[in-house]
């Protein structure tokens, strides 16, 4: 089969032929359909990462395709099912994170992409457990960026507590942040995006922003005060920065979310600002299974829109130099 391998960190992926992967107990092989490329995957292909997976491997953590085999002991999925392979690869599914709702959080956990082979290529294995099921109706091309994209802004969304009429800043519109401002809508909230550009912020609008904000033009932080604070401000720009800026704007006993990776690993917190206004600092880190079905139910019944860009998989090594230029609207997908 032909896959996007990670030989070495400064060097681009190469497409290469390597065996088919067998399912082992447990687990499915399943035919990629379409995969999409996120940041993380750049992250992990460029050893960026604090815990770097090792050469060579196959990156990838939304993978959208069909099962066609089934390991033994497999009674959970079918072949011909078509599932969607996300970030958490494997977890161990008996320690107190496991058992309590937040297998994201479990220490003997797996990335797919990462210290699993992942999905930009034509087929991989996966843990059946670990696998969700894609429902019938959704477009393989959008379900996988919903697949980390999709997921870890829902589930940035939930942990934030939104509420109806809360007022919630989207810090970064593009592949996340318009999935972000669709999930912060659904849950009620009044919608503020912000970003650099005026194609990012048409998108905003057009998917139903109350508010826009040009970060390149205008102060975000007096922007948003002047609408009254933010009760809830999701940060999805990797720029610390950004992040401060989101601070700042918040209510008193406002959420600060943080999603994005700043490269340097830190932020500057002013702590008599945290104290005094009652601000609550949230680490979100992807979703859960029953997210991700959750996101998928959205999306079937129609409340959520995905945007995308559908290239080959030869085309990855561009496709990582035009999403770190920004210049991708949204996500973009790949095809084996």
């Amino acid at each position: 089969m032909r896959a996007a391998v990670v030989t070495r960190f400064d060097s681009p992926l190469e497409i290469r032929e390597v065996p088919v992967p067998e399912p082992a107990d447990g687990e499915v092989l399943v035919r990629i359909e379409a995969s999409g490329l996120c940041h993380t995957d750049i992250h992990a292909a460029r050893g960026d990462c604090p815990v770097k997976p090792t050469p060579p491997f196959i990156p990838g953590h939304e993978g959208v395709g069909i099962v066609v085999r089934l390991g033994t002991g497999v009674d959970e999925r079918t072949v011909g099912e078509r599932v969607a392979i996300p970030w958490l690869g494997y977890a161990c599914g008996t320690c107190d994170y496991c058992v309590s709702g937040w297998e994201t959080l479990c220490q003997a956990q797996r990335n797919t992409g990462n210290a699993i082979n992942g999905g930009h290529a034509e087929f991989v294995v996966a843990d059946a457990r670990y696998v969700v099921h894609v429902p019938e109706g959704i477009n393989p091309a959008e379900a996988a960026p919903l697949t980390c994209a999709g997921v870890t802004t829902y589930k940035a969304v939930k942990v934030g507590g939104v509420t109806p009429g809360d007022r919630v800043a989207i810090f970064g519109i593009g592949g996340l942040g318009h999935l972000a401002q669709q999930y912060a809508q659904i849950f009620g909230g009044e919608t503020i995006a912000i970003d650099v550009t005026a194609e990012k912020l048409d998108l905003a609008k057009r998917l139903g922003a109350d508010h826009l904000v040009n970060a390149a033009s205008t102060d975000p932080v007096a922007a948003i005060e002047a609408l009254g604070g933010a009760d809830v401000a999701v940060v999805l720009a990797a720029d610390p920065r950004v992040i401060e800026q989101a601070h700042a704007c918040l209510r008193p006993g406002g959420r600060l979310v943080l999603v994005s990776l700043p490269k340097d690993d830190a932020m500057s917190l002013p702590i008599f600002q945290t104290v005094l206004k009652g601000i609550t600092v949230i680490g979100s880190i992807v979703g859960t299974r029953a997210d991700l079905a959750e996101v998928f139910r959205l999306h079937a019944a129609g409340r959520t829109t995905v945007l995308y860009d559908t290239r080959e998989l030869d085309e990855i090594n561009e496709s990582i130099e035009d999403v770190l230029a920004s210049r991708v609207p949204a996500r973009v997908v790949l095809r084996p």
